[in-house]
């Protein structure tokens, strides 16, 4: 039987990242050419209210940009409704896909996403900081990158919402210096992981943000914004495991199948698959 994927594509205008959606399609060709697929393209700088008819399997909508693509993604969902449960999985992709390590994209294949048709995973890349942080009165370390992230429809069902943080007044005040509230639901770490990847050196991990920005008074808006968008990908992570479903790297997991391992019967902590991605 065919594998059956919605994608559901997040940009915002074509201005940036001009060439995304074409990356995508070839991606889709080159490694997983006998899918069925439908592709939703769902824009953030249109009205919620733009449809344009599918044209070569491609559909294009607008969508909220209240929450960035978590919102938008909401758009989407609520646009497929029930037809949603028609797919064997779900794909969640923006249009910034590329940025950032991504050799992992070319491992998502058709025999790998045939091996968890339906199952209780979210499969994507596992990003993780050095320690541990306090969030919203959890503790946790890792999240599954949700730029290029294969969920099941029953998942999302469960989820309700992609978007999990909702209120900035929660979080932020108007002070450059100190961005954050002093009893905002985030501990020192957390605060100082956010500021360093988008204003700074990173997260001391080695890696830097592509589009880092000195933080002014011009700019405290979008650090929120932004801000906001790294919470509710974390806290989507966080509210996927709550809810019983593993967060699977496609690295580890593609290795493991490689070697001919059946790693699914009990999918092992985050940690241990990261510390196994490469063999």
């Amino acid at each position: 039987m065919s594998l059956r994927i919605a994608t559901l594509f997040v940009r915002h205008g074509t201005a940036k990242y001009t060439d995304s959606l074409d990356a995508l399609l070839a991606h889709y060709a080159r490694h997983l050419p006998s899918v069925e697929r439908e592709i939703l393209v769902i824009d953030n700088a249109l009205p919620e209210s733009h449809v344009e008819p599918k044209k070569d399997g491609v559909t294009l909508i607008g969508g909220s940009n209240e929450h960035w693509e978590f919102s938008a993604w909401d758009s989407g969902i609520r646009f497929l409704g029930s037809r949603l449960r028609g797919f064997d999985v779900v794909h969640l992709v923006t249009s910034a896909f590329r940025e950032l390590y991504n050799d992992y994209i070319d491992l998502c294949d058709e025999r790998l996403l045939s091996s968890v048709r339906r199952r209780s995973i979210a499969l994507g890349h596992i990003d993780h900081y050095g320690e541990p942080v306090h969030f919203l009165g959890r503790v946790s370390q890792s999240w599954i990158r949700t730029s290029f992230l294969f969920l099941p429809p029953h998942e999302l069902a469960m989820l309700g919402s992609l978007v999990s943080v909702r209120d900035e007044a929660q979080f932020f005040g108007g002070d450059t210096a100190a961005p954050f509230l002093p009893d905002a639901p985030l501990d020192a770490g957390y605060r100082q992981n956010i500021l360093g990847w988008l204003t700074g050196a990173g997260t001391g991990q080695g890696t830097e943000w592509h589009s880092r920005f000195n933080l002014t008074a011009e700019t405290l808006p979008r650090f929120r914004a932004k801000a906001m968008a790294i919470l509710n990908e974390h806290a989507l992570s966080i509210r996927l495991r709550e809810q019983g479903c593993a967060t699977v790297d496609v690295t580890w997991l593609a290795n493991q199948r490689k070697a001919g391992r059946q790693a699914d019967a009990a999918w092992p902590h985050w940690s241990e698959q990261v510390a196994r991605r490469f063999g």
